[in-house]
């Protein structure tokens, strides 16, 4: 296996549900205007959103900023290329991000530009701070010199020609990188260096997840050099407070958008609420990492400001093994998906493919096959037959609790208290994904509350008072989901709260959530939609991408995406016994982290049940359910086999149960 799930630590500090006194300001990286957006920024965003819906859900204060980057001379060169000047087409570019944010309901509070008035102020305002600024040994923090190098235009950086390809070239862009020499106003990093270690190792400033901090250490142990903060020969960019006769170089200008959108220089009182009395996470992809983890910590030490308190790096996503670029003309709009599964479907598809810190492929037909399993039968199925279950036995009105109709004496009830305390701790970790696998577990686990008390049959033995708890419990628990998915999916989330007769206007609350009376016996409950019909997949994409079709007349090959199909995790074993009269088969019961399990596996002969108990396994865990001498079994563990010995497949380190492995 590539490796288990990094363990991240909570950049939440409050997931109590208790209001805080610092708000929480959660920021995308600000994207560049050069292009159209496509799913690349669609899933950085909505997992802001999602990220930032959840904070509001526990009862914080939130701000969400997003925006573009507008400046630098890959905006200049792609004007020229079409025809416009810098601003149109940037201009252009904005309206473009805003209208696909809003059909992603996207639900940002600024919309920064750097081409904006307030954000040119904020950043010669900073600017000028810098240049009165003296670092710890009294020398001035900006300084002039000269620099000749390499820059890539692509990158918008000055590269090392340690860092280039065996050919020559950018390692990001395959370009041959300009030998520039200039007079540059530089940044005196060297000074702050040592600060920023001890800010990232002591955890006052968490990169997440510990192998890009580990990245960051590696690069602050090479040593840095001093970084340029103007450049002589672009147009198109801000000049500097104090020399119009260079432009701020374009990372320099952007980074300030974090601050800037917020008052720097302006606007103290919102300033000092945002920044200086928040919890700051920025988001952003591995190749600005540098930029964000180094220079803009050092920057703000400079200036004599707070820095921030998480940055999480994610992974990058790729269509069918390529990465997405506009070179390779296989950018897909946010709005195909929109279009082919819904708005909230495709919030749902692009955040829960993979870990949000792991690179992931994307196969656009199976898209499909998840939008089928886990939208249409596993949540609009729970949906659909416990309405219908109400309206037919109950004239569509909640029925009594019952005298354990609020009590969590079953599996159900035990999700119920367990599963909202899970997801906020994922939402602590920027894990998104995970908060997801966990709401499932509820939806699965309610589905099988359902069928295991079979309400059809009580209602055919006219069993009233048996019926009435089983579909209480069952209503109460897709309220439960609704809520937990109301960040992701906001719009179902609204119409399956009409449908349990709750306002139009309702907010769910975390307080609400675990509140097991919620639901008042008697109310009205409305008749709706299917809130997610199955789709048929398309013909065009049903054919095989071009690495399968290569792949699938070679016997025992499979595809990267089919491979990551298979979802193992690290289970505990909690009880273990023989199968009487199966001499071969071990019956366990396993610990997923936020649900259990009973799975059959045969290896009776090399392990013994006591043996078993507190061992943790690999489990393959959405194999399809079966059962075997009739008793089911929910997954199956990995073994290796040598000859006729068998020895588990586990993990080196202690690991919690539920760890995803990839």
């Amino acid at each position: 296996m590539a490796g288990i799930k990094e363990k991240v630590e909570p950049a939440v500090k409050n997931q109590s549900g208790k209001k805080s006194s610092m708000s929480f300001y959660i920021t995308t990286p600000i994207y560049y205007a050069n292009a159209e957006p496509h799913i690349g920024h669609g899933y950085t965003t909505v997992t802001a959103d999602i990220v930032a819906r959840f904070h509001q859900l526990v009862g914080e204060e939130t701000f969400f900023l997003t925006g573009l980057d507008e400046h630098g001379s890959k905006i200049e060169e792609a004007a020229i290329a079409a025809g416009k000047t810098p601003q149109e087409l940037v201009d252009e570019n904005s309206e473009r991000f805003r209208r696909t944010f809003a059909a992603l309901d996207i639900c940002y509070d600024d919309f920064i530009r750097t081409t904006s008035e307030r954000h040119k102020k904020g950043v010669r305002k900073f600017l000028g701070r810098l240049w009165e600024s003296r670092t710890p040994a009294g020398e001035p923090v900006i300084y002039q010199g000269e620099y000749e190098g390499l820059y890539c235009t692509g990158c918008e950086n000055f590269i090392t020609e340690k860092e280039l390809t065996d050919d020559g070239l950018c390692p990001a862009h395959l370009t041959k990188p300009k030998k520039l020499s200039e007079a540059n106003y530089f940044f005196r990093l060297s000074a702050y260096l040592g600060q920023v270690e001890e800010l990232i190792r002591s955890g006052k400033m968490k990169i997440m997840p510990d192998g890009r901090r580990n990245e960051v250490l590696a690069l602050l142990k090479q040593g840095l050099d001093d970084f340029s903060i103007s450049r002589e020969r672009v147009g198109w960019g801000i000049e500097l407070p104090f020399d119009s006769s260079q432009k701020t170089y374009v990372w320099v200008d952007a980074l300030q958008n974090y601050i800037t959108a917020i008052g720097y220089g302006d606007d103290r009182e919102n300033f000092d609420k945002r920044w200086r009395n928040s919890q700051i996470v920025h988001l952003m992809a591995k190749d600005i990492l540098k930029f964000h983890a180094i220079y803009w910590p050092a920057m703000l030490l400079a200036a004599g400001e707070k820095t921030p308190e998480v940055l999480f790096i994610h992974g990058y996503i790729s269509l069918d093994g390529q990465k997405i670029s506009k070179s390779l003309g296989n950018a897909i709009a946010n709005e195909r998906l929109i279009n082919d599964f819904g708005r909230d479907a495709a919030r749902y598809l692009l955040v829960s493919q993979f870990p949000f810190h792991q690179d992931g492929d994307i196969n656009y037909a199976r898209l499909y096959e998840k939008y089928n399993s886990d939208l249409a039968n596993d949540y609009g199925n729970l949906v659909s037959r416990v309405i219908k279950m109400v309206f037919v036995n109950f004239e569509g009105r909640i029925p009594p609790v019952g005298e354990s109709g609020t009590i969590a004496d079953d599996e159900l009830g035990e999700l119920l208290v367990s599963v909202p305390q899970t997801v906020i701790a994922r939402i602590g970790e920027i894990d998104v994904m995970g908060a997801i696998e966990s709401t499932w577990s509820l939806i699965r686990g309610a589905n099988r509350f359902f069928d295991h008390n079979k309400p059809w049959e009580l209602a055919k033995k006219g069993e009233t008072e048996k019926l009435g708890p089983v579909l209480y419990r069952s209503l109460d628990a897709v309220r439960v989901v609704a809520s937990l998915t109301a960040p992701i999916m906001p719009d179902k989330s609204r119409q399956v709260f009409r449908m349990l007769g709750l306002p139009d206007d309702y907010q769910p609350s975390l307080a609400d959530v675990t509140d097991r009376g919620f639901l008042k016996s008697g109310t009205q409950l409305v008749k709706g939609e299917n809130i997610f019909p199955r789709l048929k997949v398309p013909q065009k994409e049903a054919p095989a991408t071009t690495d399968e079709s290569r792949t699938k007349d070679v016997a025992g090959v499979i595809t990267i995406n089919e491979f990551a199909r298979i979802r193992l995790k690290v289970a505990e074993v909690l009880s273990c016994e023989r199968i009487p009269k199966a001499e071969k088969l071990l019956k366990m019961r396993i610990s997923l982290g936020d649900e259990e399990r009973q799975i059959i596996a045969g290896i009776a002969q090399f392990y013994e049940p006591d043996a078993m108990v507190g061992r943790k396994i690999i489990v393959v865990t959405n194999l399809q359910k079966t059962k075997i001498r009739g008793i089911e079994s929910q997954g199956m563990l990995l073994a290796a086999t040598q000859g006729e010995t068998l020895t588990l497949v586990t993990v080196a380190e202690d690991i919690p149960a539920g760890a995803s492995i990839s």
